[in-house]
């Protein structure tokens, strides 16, 4: 079993014996040389050539030159023990589109090579370089570079040597300038996207809506990192201009977010800060083509300093209100300060260094809105369970309070019923019982002889009628209505006739054959007790000789009632103002309980009541 396990671990290892112990080629490069070229891409001549190095930008050797240029590198390979081994090529960028060969045959080329540009300037590209391509001793790689004028046209490093060392290489320019950015402008997008969401469901939290427009505009000046198109503009100084008046955006925007982050109110700094933007952004729009170049570094040198301004001041800011969420921004934006002011410097050239600090800002601002957003969200959490706690205290107050409130109301409700049903019972007491009285009172005194025990107790029992009625009235809602009008008014006919007919009063009743709507139970009783109400008056007051009682039903939905005597009269104004008639106020208490109006109009010679009913037609 002992010697098993060693012969496979030695069959496991012995794949990586065999790489190591096979030499890898490297390259030697001799020398690099850059010419002019013609737009149709022919090769300078041999008198053409400067010496360059590597990277190289054209503006300092050919100022405000835009077009083609050749890069010419000749180099050797160097492989162990004189075996021949494949060599690996990479270029890191070429700004801004180009072709390359080796010896004389192109192994690759940008799709435009002419305006709009093909974008390779921040694309990494790698090739393994076939054996058939390959000469004995000197080699040429020929790079065919064309540039716009004020955008660093060029070529940058190239790597030649044993494939996994310039693999590798390419690897890691590939991370450095592709998939950081990519990464970057996936976070922007993502923490924009969800501060615009939170925005849209709450817009009074206007700093998400100023990040989400931040974010905006800063994916927009990211994508022109990974682009390799100038699309949709036409050519590449336009999606240049384009790009910075982003960035002025982007930074005006970054500005305005944090202040309303930070709760510092600075209206004069804003309104500064979106003039010289407008202006910022006219200049760059309008630039003549010639002086474009410094325009644009112009509009970028200012925006920094607003930039870095904005960055140094919140610190400050946050030093003065001491809230966590103030300091955990003041860190990220000291981070965004050392970052931005080292890649600004190695723009201009200023410090060297491969590296670029930019696309590892969007791992710092997910850490730090994140943990914003999480403190917030703490702390409403923290606000909400204070809020339910007081309100379910106040509810419990409320209900204390209502519980009293109601137990006041219910003993003033019972007082009040108690009121009423006394009211009640005093005006059917008047308009029945006391209408019976009155009319008794004028038979015993109209009656030229005594009155005999028999008709004596005939008014007892005419008055236990009434009263009966009156006690009955409290539950009228139950009450049936007469089948026809003329059945509802025959008691009180009967009554008042005998009556009428001793004291010489003639009297006339209209009344139709049948309803054409029935009123309802309350609403007969409440003209039962005007009815009696009003003839009490014509035998107590009136001194009348004749009473006329019309019932009217023009429409389906409403009933008429007239009573109309020809007796002396009464002011109805001095009487309603006075408040003496307690058979007065009844009958338009009555009425309007009942939804109807009461109009008394009087005169000597003449008083016409008339009731007003409005009829609901019956249920089925």
């Amino acid at each position: 079993m002992r010697w098993l396990a060693i012969l496979w671990l030695a069959l496991w290892v012995a794949p990586a014996w065999a790489q190591q112990a096979e030499p890898a080629c490297t390259a030697e490069v001799i020398s690099i040389q850059v010419a002019k070229g013609d737009a149709d891409g022919n090769r300078p001549t041999p008198g053409q050539w400067q010496p360059a190095t590597l990277p190289d930008d054209w503006s300092a050797r050919w100022p405000d030159y835009g077009g083609t240029a050749w890069y010419r590198i000749d180099w050797r390979r160097l492989c162990p023990d004189a075996r021949a081994g494949q060599v690996a090529l990479a270029l890191e960028s070429v700004v801004m589109a180009g072709e390359v060969y080796i010896n004389d045959e192109r192994i690759w080329r940008d799709a435009q090579l002419t305006e709009p540009l093909s974008r390779s300037w921040n694309m990494p590209r790698y090739w393994l370089i076939p054996e058939s391509l390959m000469r004995d001793g000197v080699n040429t790689l020929w790079v065919r570079v064309v540039g716009v004028a004020g955008q660093t046209p060029g070529l940058g490093p190239v790597h030649l040597g044993g494939r996994e060392a310039v693999q590798q290489r390419y690897e890691d320019l590939w991370w450095r300038n592709r998939t950081l950015f990519t990464l970057n402008l996936i976070v922007s997008a993502v923490m924009g996207g969800l501060c615009f969401c939170i925005w849209l469901m709450r817009r009074e939290q206007r700093t998400y809506g100023w990040y989400a427009l931040m974010a905006l505009f800063w994916v927009l000046f990211i994508a022109n990192v990974l682009v390799t198109s100038p699309w949709p503009f036409s050519d590449s100084v336009t999606a240049a201009q384009a790009n910075i008046m982003v960035l002025v955006l982007y930074v005006a925007c970054f500005c305005i977010f944090t202040w309303r982050f930070g709760e510092q109110s600075l209206p004069r700094t804003e309104k500064a800060l979106w003039t010289l933007s407008a202006a910022l952004l006219a200049m760059v729009a309008f630039a003549p083509r010639a002086y474009l170049p410094e325009v644009q570094l112009a509009a970028v040198l200012i925006v920094s300093a607003i930039f870095f301004v904005n960055c140094l001041q919140f610190p400050f800011h946050a030093w003065r209100t001491r809230r966590p969420e103030h300091g955990m921004l003041a860190v990220c934006l000291l981070v965004f300060f050392a970052a931005s002011a080292h890649d600004l410097l190695r723009m201009l050239k200023l410090i060297d260094g491969e590296n670029s600090y930019t696309p590892f800002t969007s791992v710092v601002v997910t850490l730090c809105m994140s943990a914003v957003l999480g403190l917030r969200h703490a702390r409403s959490v923290r606000r909400i369970e204070r809020f339910n706690q007081e309100l379910a205290d106040g509810i419990e107050q409320a209900r204390t309070e209502l519980a009293t409130t109601l137990e006041r109301e219910h003993t003033l409700a019972l007082a009040n019923a108690r009121l009423q049903d006394r009211l009640q019972i005093a005006h059917d007491l008047h308009d029945g019982l006391g209408g019976s009285l009155v009319r008794m009172m004028a038979m015993v005194e109209q009656a030229s002889a005594p009155v005999q025990s028999q008709q004596f107790l005939s008014m007892l029992k005419l008055l236990r009628d009434d009263l009966r009625q009156t006690i009955d009235s409290g539950s009228s809602a139950g009450v049936k209505v007469p089948a026809t009008p003329r059945e509802w008014i025959a008691p009180l006919r009967h009554r008042f006739m005998q009556l009428f007919d001793e004291l010489d009063i003639g009297a006339t009743w209209r009344f139709p054959d049948r309803w054409r709507t029935p009123p309802s139970a309350l609403q007969c009783m409440a003209l039962t007790r005007l009815v009696e109400e009003s003839l009490v008056n014509v035998l107590k007051h009136s001194r009348a000789r004749n009473v006329e009682l019309e019932l009217r039903q023009s429409e389906p939905g409403s009933l008429e009632l007239r009573i109309e005597d020809d007796g002396a009269g009464f002011d109805v104004g001095a009487v309603l103002r006075a408040g003496i008639s307690v058979g007065m106020r009844s009958m338009h208490t009555r009425i309007a309980r009942v939804g109807g109006k009461l109009d008394v109009a009087s005169r000597p010679g003449q008083t016409v009541l008339t009731a007003a009913l409005e009829l609901r037609p019956p249920q089925g």
